[in-house]
């Protein structure tokens, strides 16, 4: 257990990586072994991970078996039916008691396991409020572990060969280092004062990174953008965290979670609606989603880790961290529609429909990873915690696994990422091919892979809610599963079949980037076991293993206190998601393969044509925000701005210069000529006139200067006489 004691080990060996590689990368280390660096640093880091799993998995399974209540961190058998809740009384133990949750439940038993938190007080105080600083460590902070040290891992390894020979080889791998240390200080964070600095850590790296290439424009326009926007969600975040502190006067997320209440329910709601500010921006949620397709400007394995397990998630983990807050701001178990549901709703529809019409790979894949974030946060405002987590945990695989397969296509395809520049590649790539739709079908959600399970359970918590269903949400899930197949299939006609439309003679990736390929791809097949419902696990008599990411990775010391229940596995939703999934590959098979359908649709009809046109645009929300929000602001303060340079401050400038001009020109005629010139001259003219009355005396006879010495003795003496 000392691991989960001890966990600021794991930030901070990255950390330190960070610091070694950039003062001595270049100098002591060496710019072509710099990698081995951050691979090595990581590697520790996911070996603690791991270590921090397994322990974490043995105190739950240590105080399910406690049965005598007297366990530091024990919990109670649930049956069907019943869920359990757990005080602290007077003698400082914990006591239980079973009660019926009015839900059904699934028969599976709820840990409720205190997290382990450790602190240390007195870091600062600001009007007598001491400030401590820790970890918080329990199941989500394990599950964030594995999946940003395992991706991170990978994107190291990756990157060797990826950036091989980059101008800024040593840069990257330290920014790579310091954005793995960010996400991993900001996912266990004691407190919310940490959770900010993690918060603010991550989005400053994603900046470095995004502007990697920076002299080109378009990758530094691509930084600001996400620097910017992320600037306007973090006031949301500002606000609902001083709202929180203001409420319960703690910035410590367990008492916070444990407080959080019906009795502060309009304390809540203005808090929640606040941190979904922040949410949108950092997890790319509509409206401000629109940084998140521009990122792909960095570097690819830069793209892979923002969207698959450190900044784009950050939102949606926030949300988990805080859900009792979010739960009871929101109503979320006794409502049939909120804002974050809807929000998240809405965003997985709209980012599915935009990704139809991009060209570049690396933006298709942005605007997936825009729908499927849309997803776990309409899981988390449908009440399913469990299965927007568990799709956080599988999607982070098979993304990165398409965004690592975009990157080596592009290194095989000579540095593009356009598919009308692409072609038959998998006849050169098998390895890069079989890996891609490996994760495409995960992605699609198809049967086994690792998406069915985790998108099933989220439509299933929009069927089944908590006390009512979302039926609107369904609807936006159900479509969505189709669209996901539909874009995807059309990605992988336009980059592997058909004849090779590109230059040169692509080939496979070097096994450096292939293998991290497989391992993803793999992942996406079997991550899906992770959270498998118990009825599918009875067929093959391993009915234990089932509901893996419920049992361990959930926070139930808060979730059952807010009565949040698990709906049984619905085998009709199950199928209709996947049909849904089946139909749109089969469309798209259909339209591409067999050029069948509506093919030049957008040039023979006009609402065609203006429905394409408004997905190439991006729903004109760029054009909403620079020319008519940002324009409308910058062109009158600009307009304004020139007048006062023009009439003030020019006109000062002027008038300063022209007056040190004319005072300048007085001094130097009447000051300068007239006065001290004269003067100067006027003792010249004396001196020399002196000089030549002299000169006459300066004969060279000894006879001239006796008569000129002894008349001079003469007249001193009478001076004398008469002065005496």
């Amino acid at each position: 257990m000392w691991i989960l004691e001890n966990a600021f080990l794991i930030p901070l060996i990255p950390a330190i990586s960070f610091v070694v590689i950039l003062l001595f990368g270049r100098s002591v280390i060496g710019a072509e072994r710099v990698q081995k660096v951050g691979i090595t640093a990581i590697g520790i880091v996911w070996i603690l991970s791991m270590i921090a799993a397994v322990s974490w998995i043995t105190r739950v399974e240590d105080s399910t078996s406690s049965k005598d209540g007297k366990a530091e961190h024990a919990l109670v058998d649930v049956h069907e039916g019943l869920s359990a809740t757990a005080a602290t009384g007077v003698d400082g133990e914990l006591h239980f008691a079973a009660e019926d949750d009015g839900h059904g439940g699934d028969g599976h038993g709820y840990a409720t396991t205190e997290p382990v938190i450790s602190e240390v007080d007195g870091w600062w105080s600001s009007g007598g409020v001491p400030f401590a600083v820790g970890t918080l460590v329990d199941g989500q902070t394990v599950l964030l572990l594995v999946v940003v040290t395992s991706i991170s891992l990978l994107v190291h390894i990756y990157s060797s060969e990826y950036l091989k020979g980059d101008r800024r080889f040593v840069h990257y791998y330290a920014f790579l280092s310091l954005f793995t240390a960010s996400m991993l200080f900001f996912v266990m964070a004691q407190n919310l004062v940490q959770m900010i600095v993690g918060w603010e850590l991550v989005g400053v790296c994603s900046f470095v990174l995004i502007g990697h290439w920076w002299e080109e424009r378009p990758n530094t326009d691509a930084a600001v953008k996400a620097f910017l926007t992320n600037r306007v969600g973090d006031i949301g975040l500002l606000v609902g965290v001083a709202i929180l502190f203001g409420t319960f006067k703690t910035f410590d997320i367990h008492e916070i979670n444990t407080m959080a209440g019906p009795e502060d329910h309009f304390a809540l709601l203005i808090a929640s609606i606040a941190l979904m500010a922040a949410v949108c921006s950092k997890s790319g949620q509509f409206p401000l989603h629109t940084w998140l397709p521009d990122a792909m400007a960095g570097p690819t394995p830069v793209s892979a880790l923002i969207h698959a397990a450190t900044m784009v998630v950050a939102g949606v983990f926030m949300i988990g961290r805080l859900y009792p807050v979010f739960y009871e701001g929101f109503s979320i178990g006794t409502s049939s529609i909120n804002l974050m549901a809807f929000i998240g709703g809405f965003t997985a529809l709209a980012g599915a429909g935009l990704a139809f019409a991009q060209w570049d790979i690396k933006k298709v894949l942005a605007y997936s990873t825009v729908s499927q974030l849309g997803y776990m946060v309409m899981a988390l405002g449908v009440g399913a915690w469990t299965a927007a987590m568990f799709h956080l945990f599988t999607h982070a695989f098979f993304k990165a696994c398409l965004f690592l397969g975009a990157g080596s296509v592009s290194h095989a395809a000579h540095h593009t990422f356009d598919m009308r520049e692409m072609g038959g590649l998998r006849k050169y790539m098998p390895h890069t091919y079989k890996t891609f739709v490996i994760s495409t079908l995960a992605l699609a959600g198809i049967f086994p892979f690792a998406g069915f399970w985790s998108k099933d359970e989220i439509l299933l918590g929009a069927l089944a809610g908590q006390q009512n269903a979302y039926p609107l949400m369904l609807i936006f899930g159900c479509v969505v599963a189709l669209l996901t197949a539909a874009y995807m299939t059309r990605v992988i006609w336009y980059t592997f079949w058909g004849e090779y439309r590109g230059h040169g003679h692509p080939h496979e990736s070097p096994k450096v980037m292939t293998v991290p390929l497989w391992i993803l791809a793999v992942m996406a097949v079997v991550a899906g076991a992770f959270n498998l419902p118990t009825p599918v696990l009875e067929i093959v008599g391993l009915e234990g293993l089932a509901h893996l990411v419920q049992t361990y990775a959930e926070p139930t010391h808060y979730l059952n206190a807010i009565g949040l229940s698990h709906p049984d596995p619905s085998l009709w939703l199950a199928l209709v998601g996947l049909a849904l999934a089946l139909g749109g590959i089969a469309v798209a098979f259909l339209y591409f393969w067999r050029n069948t359908g509506p093919h030049g649709l957008t040039e023979r009809n006009r609402y065609a044509k203006a429905g394409y046109t408004f997905l190439e645009q991006k729903y004109y929300l760029d054009h909403l925000y620079t020319d008519i929000v940002v324009g409308s602001i910058k062109a009158p303060i600009a307009r304004a701005a020139n007048w006062v340079n023009n009439n003030v401050i020019d006109k000062v400038v002027n008038t300063a210069g022209e007056g040190a001009r004319d005072s300048g020109r007085w001094v130097y005629r009447w000051i300068d000529q007239g006065t001290i010139d004269n003067t100067v001259n006027a003792l010249g003219s004396g001196a020399d006139a002196g000089g030549q009355g002299l000169r006459v005396m300066q004969t060279g006879r000894v006879q001239n200067y006796g008569s000129l010495l002894f008349g001079t003795a003469a007249v001193v003496a009478i001076v004398f006489v008469i002065v005496l």
